[in-house]
């Protein structure tokens, strides 16, 4: 029987959600955190990931210990300590900053479909990663990144291309991420035998 499900994320010990809404077989690793986002369809995190604020695309692959939308502290204020928004815990008679945590949910990072976010990398605020891109392990993301682009360092910079533009954007145009789940199946061999071009060969006038 297989282990993921349409009806329910699989969840490893020890995750922590908040507020999070997931696609259909998604998974998320041991000690996950992941808080005010959303993961779309076949989407998964490895170990200890830590997601907040983010828009999480169909088929995504995120490795173990990535960090997304990192949230940040006040820097125009005289201290920049939680005790500004986190008042409450440290006051009885004092409360949380509301809006600086409706500011701090309002700079969501957005992760595109087929995308690889490799281990321990970071994605800074507001930051969008392009479809079918691959996020180097260790990088940390401060810029967008382009569809179809490898980016790797600190920060982040364009290494090569996943794919030529032509392919990537025929790729975007077929997205195939949004087929059903059957037809996944049905054509599963064509996925792990055909190039990119092939593939596209095979399936573009079908899929119009």
């Amino acid at each position: 029987m297989a282990r993921l499900s349409a009806d329910a994320p699989f969840l490893h010990p020890d995750v922590d959600l908040t507020e999070v809404t997931s696609g259909r077989f998604v998974e998320y690793g041991k000690g996950s955190r992941i808080a005010y986002s959303e993961f779309g369809d076949y989407s998964y995190c490895d170990r200890y990931a830590d997601i907040a604020n983010a828009t999480i695309g169909k088929f995504s692959n995120i490795a173990s210990f990535v960090r997304i939308g990192a949230t940040d502290h006040p820097m125009q204020t005289a201290s920049l300590h939680h005790f500004l928004y986190r008042s409450g815990d440290y006051w009885d008679n004092s409360e949380a900053d509301l809006a600086f945590f409706e500011h701090r949910r309002s700079r969501r990072a957005n992760i595109g479909h087929d995308t690889w976010i490799g281990h321990n990398a970071m994605i800074k605020p507001e930051v969008s990663v392009g479809d079918g891109a691959i996020v180097a392990a260790g990088a940390i993301v401060t810029k967008d990144v382009a569809p179809y682009t490898i980016v790797a360092g600190t920060p982040a910079r364009v290494m090569r291309l996943r794919q030529p533009p032509d392919i990537a954007q025929r790729l975007m145009n077929l997205a195939w991420w949004n087929w059903s789940h059957d037809k996944l199946r049905h054509i599963l061999p064509d996925f792990r035998t055909l190039s990119a071009e092939q593939f596209l060969d095979e399936y573009e006038e079908s899929a119009t």
